[in-house]
C-alpha cells in the first residue's frame, strides 16, 4: 500500500523543463533537455563499467552557478545552465568553459514567487541563440556568444497560463522556425513563436486546464510529425503546422489527491507513447492512429508511476523510479510491449527514488534523498548496482537530471555544479 504524501513538500517542478521525451533530431534542435533526442539516452561510448569506490576523478567544479535544478547543456566548447542570482529575485543564464571558467552570467527573467522558487528551465540551444521560460512565464531568446536578450515575451500574461502551486517549469521545444511552449488555461493550451522574433505563429485550442511542469515532444509516424503536450489531466497531439489539436486522452486524470501532478515527458517508440507521473496517477502507454488523429490505450501499469526523475527505455524495457511518497520510492523495470512489471526494488542504504538516463550500456541513476549517484546495468530482472558514489556539496533536494558529453558526466546539486570523468582508461 503507498503512502500519501503532502503534496506541498514536493516541487514538482522538476523536472526542470522538463521531462523526459522523444523528438526527432533531425528537424528539431539537439541541445536541450535530456540528450539528443530528449530521451534521458546519452549517445556515447568507451565509457568506464566500473567506478572506483569514491567515484570517478572530479575534473572540476562550479561552487555558485545559481540556485536551480535545471541541467547544463554543452555545444561545442561551452556549457551553457540556468540559476538565480545572488539574492534570488532574477533567473540567470551563465555560459562556462568546459574546464569550468565563467564566460559571462546574465538575468532573463523573475523567479517563481511561490513554493521552490529555484530556476528550472533547461535551456535549448539552437542556431546561436538559447531560449528559455523563466518560472514566471517568460519566454526569452539570448545570443550564446554574449548573452544578449533578442526578444522577450511575458507568455504568463500574453497567454493567460494557468498553473499549480510550482509555477512554469518547461524547456522550450524548437523546431523550424519555431519555440513551442504550453501555457494551458482558457486562451491556448499551446502557442508557437516566431524564433526570430518572439511574434505568434498558431495557438491551439483551450481546454482550460492547469498546466503541467512538461515539455512538448516532437514525435515522427509514418512520415507525419506531431507535437505532444500534456496538461495537469490530459496528453494530446498537435499539428506542428497550424496547431490544430488532433486528439487527446484524459483517461488518468484526477486519479490522485487534489489535482494532477504531472512531469514527466512522455516516451515515444513506432506510433506508441508511454507516460508516468507520480501520486498513484500510474503509467499509461497509448496507440496512435495511422492517421494521427485518435489514439487507444494499450496498457495500464500501476507499479512504475514516476515522480520527476524521468524514465528510460532500453532494449525494449522502461526504466525508472516511482513514487511511495514524497520522500521515498523504488526502482522499476517494465516492458514495453506488455507493460509488465519485471522489477520492482527498493535501492539499498536508505537511498529513494530519483532521476535516470542512459549511455554505453549503463543507467545512471541519481538518488533524490542522499544525493547518491549509481551506475546500474540496465537488467530487466534486477535493480543490479555495480558502482555509487555520493555528491557532498550544494544544498536542497537532488532534483537536477544528469548530464553526459563527450565522456564528462555532469551532476548538479543547487547551486553546485561538478563534472567527472568517466571514459573507460
Amino acid at each position: 500500500m503507498k503512502k500519501n504524501g503532502l503534496k506541498r513538500s514536493l516541487f514538482v517542478l522538476l523536472v526542470v523543463c522538463g521531462f523526459t521525451s522523444v523528438i526527432s533530431a533531425q528537424t528539431a534542435t539537439k541541445y536541450g533537455w535530456r540528450g539528443v533526442d530528449r530521451n534521458g539516452v546519452y549517445n556515447e561510448t568507451g565509457l568506464m563499467k566500473s567506478w572506483p569506490s569514491n567515484g570517478p576523478t572530479l575534473l572540476w567544479e562550479s561552487l555558485n552557478i545559481g540556485n536551480g535544478y535545471s541541467s547544463p547543456v554543452i555545444v561545442g566548447d561551452r556549457l551553457y545552465v540556468t540559476g538565480m542570482n545572488d539574492n534570488e529575485t532574477k533567473e540567470i543564464f551563465s555560459c562556462y568553459t568546459l574546464d569550468g571558467k565563467k564566460v559571462y552570467s546574465v538575468e532573463y527573467g523573475d523567479v517563481w514567487t511561490g513554493p521552490y522558487p529555484e530556476t528550472r528551465t533547461t535551456p535549448a540551444i539552437d542556431n546561436g541563440k538559447a531560449y528559455v521560460i523563466s518560472g514566471s512565464g517568460q519566454i526569452v531568446c539570448l545570443n550564446v556568444a554574449d548573452g544578449k536578450m533578442v526578444w522577450s515575451v511575458d507568455g504568463g500574461k500574453v497567454y493567460q497560463r494557468r498553473t499549480g502551486m510550482w509555477g512554469t517549469a518547461e524547456c522550450p521545444l524548437v523546431y523550424d522556425n519555431k519555440v513551442i511552449y504550453t501555457p494551458s488555461g482558457s486562451q491556448a493550451s499551446m502557442v508557437a513563436l516566431d524564433k526570430n522574433t518572439g511574434e505568434l505563429i498558431w495557438k491551439s485550442k483551450a481546454f482550460g486546464d492547469v498546466g503541467g511542469y512538461v515539455a512538448p515532444v516532437l514525435i515522427d509516424f509514418k512520415g507525419k510529425k506531431q507535437v505532444v503536450g500534456m496538461s495537469a489531466v490530459r496528453i494530446f497531439g498537435v499539428d506542428p503546422n497550424n496547431g490544430e489539436v488532433q486528439w487527446y486522452f484524459d483517461g488518468f486524470g484526477k486519479k490522485s489527491q487534489g489535482d494532477n501532478i504531472v512531469t514527466n515527458s512522455p516516451l515515444y517508440s513506432n506510433g506508441k507513447i508511454f507516460f508516468s507521473d507520480g501520486y498513484d496517477i500510474n503509467g499509461y502507454q497509448i496507440q496512435l492512429s495511422d492517421d494521427m488523429k485518435s489514439v487507444k490505450l494499450v496498457w495500464t501499469n500501476t507499479d512504475l508511476d514516476t515522480h520527476h526523475g524521468g524514465y528510460v527505455l532500453v532494449n525494449g524495457t522502461i526504466y525508472g523510479s516511482n513514487w511511495l511518497s514524497n520522500n521515498d520510492g523504488a526502482w522499476v523495470a517494465v516492458d514495453w510491449n506488455s507493460g509488465k512489471t519485471t522489477y520492482n526494488e527498493k535501492w539499498s542504504g536508505g537511498k529513494g527514488k530519483g532521476s535516470i538516463i542512459y549511455s554505453d550500456g549503463m543507467l545512471y541513476c541519481y538518488d533524490e534523498r542522499r544525493g547518491t549517484v549509481g551506475l546500474v546495468k540496465p537488467n530487466p530482472s534486477k535493480f543490479e548496482v555495480v558502482s555509487e558514489f555520493r555528491i557532498t556539496k550544494g544544498e536542497g533536494p537532488y532534483w537536477a537530471h544528469p548530464v553526459i558529453n563527450n565522456g564528462v558526466l555532469y551532476i548538479r546539486h543547487g547551486k553546485v555544479l561538478q563534472a567527472y570523468d568517466i571514459k573507460q582508461k
